[in-house]
């Protein structure tokens, strides 16, 4: 009785992480004309979103960054993560 509540749970996150990937893939898919690494201006275009929100978004860390010199370096994965988790990749 154990092991089959065992083996659903597995089955269970086996199949949440498939749709996980598939969902990662699909969204690099759609940035796939974008580099590795944005810019805001890069970000205000794969979001549709203004300057203000996007600038809004780095600084507050809701999309992780790094400032180089004068201007935010954003990683493309981290735009894809905030997008399917609301967050940044660790």
């Amino acid at each position: 009785m154990e092991e089959n509540t065992i083996n659903n749970k597995i089955t269970a996150q086996s199949a949440s992480n498939k749709t996980i990937v598939n969902n990662e893939l699909k969204a690099n898919e759609m940035f796939e004309n974008y580099p590795d690494v944005v810019s805001v201006e890069d970000l205000m275009q794969m979001l549709q979103i203004g300057q203000v929100l996007a600038y809004k978004l780095v600084k507050r860390g809701e999309i992780k960054s790094r400032k180089v010199g004068r201007e935010y370096k954003i990683p493309k994965i981290n735009v894809i993560s905030y997008l399917l988790n609301g967050t940044e990749v660790k």
